[in-house]
């Protein structure tokens, strides 16, 4: 692996709270809209639709606010990176040659 690669001491971890948090927003309307067994029904119906068709029509808006939620921490966890980027890396004193430590 290049030294590019590899995290600078300082930096923070690759995978955050927030990223994980962002995933598990991303993958919670996948799973929904593809687990057919829990919505493949007719009943309850909704102003005479079926709770098949309403059902997928309302993870549309559903699946906008938790897309949204994740580009929101995503974003933030970006701007936290950069904030720590930006810091001035810690010195660290050198010990002197005759120092029995």
């Amino acid at each position: 692996m290049s030294s590019s690669h590899l995290p600078s001491a300082g930096a923070p971890p690759a995978l955050s709270p927030a990223r994980v948090l962002a995933g598990l927003c991303l993958l919670v309307p996948i799973v929904a809209v593809l687990w057919v067994p829990s919505y493949g029904k007719t009943d309850p119906a909704l102003g005479g639709m079926p709770f098949f068709y309403w059902y997928q029509l309302l993870w549309v808006p559903v699946s906008a606010l938790f897309t949204g939620a994740a580009y929101l921490l995503i974003r933030r966890d970006e701007a936290a990176r950069r904030a720590v980027a930006a810091l001035p890396a810690p010195s660290v004193p050198a010990q002197a040659e005759g120092d029995g430590k």
